[in-house]
């Protein structure tokens, strides 16, 4: 079974590289570890699920408020949020190949699973007491180093001219959520937002990850699309099922088998958290996480109110009660997102002698939604009636003019993109064909069943929408 998963997860690996998804980062250079960038399809996939969960978390709420905040913040801010101090992971090190491996990978990869909560020297003992079973995932050898922490924050040298940038470091963000905590006090000023509302925030975060792991799924440089929802604290644990309902029933709309969805609680929390669910989606390599929900208390306010000097706290208008707003936090990857639609949408299926690969993305996250093929590339009349048809239907969908190979090879390509149509304009369309009834209509060939059908030209908008 696990080698079945390698594959599918292979598979779907080596369709983003030959078909523009996703490509390694400076691959030309030899690539750099767990950075990847977004090809020519791989970026309109990517805009389309910003798309769809922008317009679940803001468009869809009159309470929620969009933000993008700077990818650089002050220091301190990570000194309040605790990421200076506690933002690490166990590392340990082979002693025969010197690869530095997570220890909480090795040791879940053997079987036995680390407590969040454990300090260095409890995960020390856990490593020695099962090292017999623990394997470097380069080498084999089993001869390791003690686990020591490794702060996970990017340090960075901006705005530091005395040479030594190491005491005083600025630090790319290790989340986004900081950026709307430090926040909330311009919007609560600057909006009509009242408790409760939300703010959503789509952008860039940066982690120290060691080891490069399944893909997109971990990365150094990866997106978040989070949102905090700000509410009274006796109204916190009501608000926080909603929006677990809410959430899993997004996953659903955005065309997700149910089967392959399932909740995790996290038991050991930190202090500050009261409840945290994880929605896990059933990647190739099992059951991740895909998304989290968290009920945070007060403490990132609180925190930034006491580091900051400046008052966090939240005034009722109708009751002048004053509080500091729990959060109810909704935080999801965008990479994670994609790699689980990839997942969805990967079929093989026997067509004839042949099998067919085929991504069935909704409509709605398709990179290319028509595709419109002239039936000979070296006809210009065809040519130019496709052209027209390309130029008509640009204004309302994704489209893409394809006039290389056979059209049989264009719709194995279309299907590898993930394209639901295919229009062909042929000899029938301009009349030169046998049945002159069907003079001024196209074939129209639908993705997932393979049937074609004849549509007027007139009417292709209608028929798409």
């Amino acid at each position: 079974m696990s080698e079945e998963k390698n594959d599918v997860l292979e598979k779907i690996v080596s369709l983003c590289k030959r078909r523009g998804f996703v490509y390694p980062s400076s691959e030309i250079y030899g690539g750099f570890g767990a950075v990847y960038d977004f090809g020519p399809y791989g970026v309109e996939l990517a805009r389309n699920i910003r798309e769809a969960w922008w317009t679940a978390m803001v468009r869809d709420h009159e309470n929620i408020v969009g933000l993008d905040s700077a990818i650089f913040m002050h220091p301190k801010v990570w000194e309040a949020s605790g990421h200076v101090s506690g933002f690490s992971d166990p590392l340990a090190e082979c002693r025969k190949c010197h690869t530095r491996v997570r220890v909480d990978h090795l040791l879940e990869e053997a079987g036995v699973f680390a407590d969040e909560k454990m300090t260095e020297t409890e995960i020390n003992a856990l490593f020695s007491e099962n090292k017999e079973k623990i394997v470097c995932p380069k080498c084999g050898q089993k001869d390791f180093t003690e686990a020591k922490a490794f702060n996970l924050l990017v340090q960075s040298n901006l705005g530091n001219f005395t040479g030594d940038w190491t005491k005083e470091p600025t630090y790319l963000r290790g989340e986004t959520c900081q950026g709307i905590y430090v926040n909330f006090k311009n919007v609560l000023d600057s909006s009509r937002v009242k408790v409760p509302f939300g703010i959503a925030q789509i952008g860039k975060a940066f982690r120290n990850e060691i080891t490069a792991r399944q893909f997109i799924f971990r990365k150094r440089e990866f997106e978040q699309m989070e949102m905090q929802y700000f509410v009274h604290p006796k109204q916190a644990e009501a608000v926080y099922e909603e929006w677990r309902v809410k959430r899993f029933q997004y996953y659903l709309d955005l065309g997700i088998k149910k089967e392959h969805l399932h909740w995790h609680q996290h038991e050991n929390l930190v202090f500050y958290v009261k409840v945290a669910w994880d929605i896990e989606y059933k990647f190739p390599f099992g059951f991740k996480e895909l998304e989290g929900i968290h009920n945070r208390s007060d403490y990132d306010l609180s925190q930034h109110s006491k580091f900051s000097g400046v008052d966090l706290s939240y005034r009722d208008p109708q009751t002048n009660e004053k509080y500091i707003p729990w959060i109810v936090e909704t935080s999801v990857g965008l990479d994670r997102t994609f790699l689980a639609v990839m997942t969805e949408a990967y079929t093989e299926e026997v067509v004839g002698e042949d099998t067919r690969i085929v991504l069935k993305f909704p409509k709605k996250l398709a990179p290319v939604q028509v595709a419109i093929f002239p039936l000979m590339k070296n006809k210009p009349e065809l040519v130019e009636k496709a052209r027209k048809i390309f130029t008509m239907l640009k204004k309302n969908f994704r489209v893409e003019f394809d006039d290389n190979g056979n059209v049989g090879k264009r719709y194995r390509r279309q299907d590898e993109i993930g394209t639901p149509y295919c229009v062909t304009v042929d000899f029938d369309t301009i009349g030169q064909g046998e049945d002159k009834t069907i003079e001024g209509t196209v074939t129209v060939r639908d993705r997932d069943t393979m049937e074609q059908t004849r549509v007027k030209i007139e009417e292709l908008e209608k028929y798409f929408l």
